[in-house]
Order: structure tokens, then sequence, then C-alpha cells
């Protein structure tokens, strides 16, 4: 790792709290980083915040816009400055509309298996026709319209995403995870023109880089996004979740990002 202290702001993805980021934070902290896990509203220990129905729908109205909130609060209210801010998955909205949001408070955004949205695509859209309508499906049908249910982890059937991952670790994501506020997957990204320059990093473990420079360098407006000048890149081989499966190597990069 790096010399030097910095000031990380870990935000997980769908259905998970700030303890996913547990052994990658004590890593960094043992390192001597500032380090800030946060659990956005609606999940994990926040999980109330999404119940309740009423003219909210059934997740308390939560969409991405409350997420972008929570990132701002905890950097605005611990009085933070050359923010590490590291998105997980379907973090990647909330983090990137944090870090528009807020550029001068920012040092580089790191993107673990993950990338930014262009403007006015949400993430649903990156889903196909097939997954869109499975997750619309489970929505309605289990979800109360409104929440996404937490996937069942069956590593026979996901074996790419949940690599590396010991019973131990799919047990505490089957019981700890919460539905996910569907707000959060529907609402399209509003990024400012120009972009700010804010430093980035993609961490990929699911996806070879070759991959999304080929994916980037074809149009796909998502990998098109995460291509250019500005981007760093890094390969960590493993599933979907390498805080739970490779947590110090994955604390590493982070540390010595770019």
């Amino acid at each position: 790792m790096k010399a030097g202290k910095a000031t990380f702001v870990l935000v997980p993805g769908y259905w998970l709290g700030a303890w996913a980021w547990d052994e990658v934070a004590a890593t960094l902290r043992a390192a001597g980083h500032d380090v800030h896990a946060v659990t956005p509203a609606g999940q994990a220990e926040r999980a109330g915040e999404a119940a309740g129905g009423g003219s909210a729908g059934g997740d308390g109205g939560i969409d991405v816009d409350t997420h972008i909130a929570d990132i701002v609060r905890v950097i605005e209210d611990g009085g933070l400055d050359g923010v590490v801010l590291v998105g997980h998955s379907g973090a990647n909205m909330a983090v990137t509309g944090a870090a528009d949001r807020m550029a001068d408070r920012i040092a580089r955004v790191v993107y673990v298996d993950t990338g930014p949205m262009p403007s006015g695509l949400a993430a649903i859209d990156f889903y196909g026709p097939d997954e869109r309508a499975a997750l619309e499906k489970s929505v309605a049908e289990d979800g109360g319209g409104r929440l996404i249910p937490v996937p069942p982890f069956d590593p026979d059937a996901d074996p790419v995403n949940l690599v590396g991952l010991t019973a131990a670790h799919l047990a505490a994501m089957r019981e700890r995870g919460t539905p996910q506020p569907f707000g959060t997957a529907t609402q399209p990204a509003a990024r400012p023109d120009p972009l700010p320059a804010t430093p980035r990093t993609l961490i990929a473990t699911t996806i070879p880089l070759a991959a999304v420079r080929q994916m980037g360098e074809a149009g796909n407006p998502v990998f098109a996004a995460m291509t250019g000048p500005g981007w760093t890149y890094h390969e960590l081989p493993t599933g979907h979740w390498p805080m739970f499966s490779r947590p110090r190597e994955l604390a590493a990069l982070l540390a010595a990002a770019p």
C-alpha cells in the first residue's frame, strides 16, 4: 500500500449495508487510512425507511437522489476532503451523482465491478430484455411492487458472480441482505455537461478489462463511459463480491489507486 493517509468513503451495492465492507475497512484502517462505510437509506439497518407503503408505494420514496444525499451528508457532516469515493455494483449511480455534485471534495471515484451510467440511463437499462422482465416480475410479485427481493445467492445458478464465496459468506448475504428500493434501479442518471474531470478507477472482477475496452470502442454507451482520459484500471479475478472473496487484495488496490 502507498505511504500516507487517505480518506475512503465506501458504498455497498444492492441489498447490503456498511457491514459488507468490514474486512476491507479493517485492512485500510490498520494501514492508517480514514474509512467511512455508508449504509444507504432502505438497506440493512435502515431497511425500515423503505417500509410502510402509503403514498411512497412501499419503498419510502427512496431513489438514487436519496442515496446521493446520504453520501453527500457523510462527506459534509464529517468535514471530509480529498475523498476516495468507492462504489460497488448498484452503488454506481449514487457515487457518480455524489461525485458530480461535490467534485471539489473528491480525489478519485473507484468503481468496483461497475461503472458510471451516462445521463438519461437508469440501472435497469443495463439489463437485457429477459433479465429486465424477470426483475420486474420479481418486484411485482415478491417485492410488493416497489422492492427488489434479496436473491437466493445460489452458486449453482450464478457461478460467475459468486466465485470465491464460502458457505458462511453466502449465508450472511442471505440472512443480512434486505430488499432493495426499486427506485434506485429505475431513476435515470442526470449528469452535468461538461462532466467533472475527477480521476476514476475501475476494479474489474467479473468482466475482463479487454472486454470492457472492446465494448466501449464498439459504442456501447455504458462501457464507452468507462474509457478515455482520466481512467485507470485494475483487474482482480474473482466473483462480483470481492469485499468478501478477496478483501485484503481489494483493500490493497484501493489504497494503491491509481
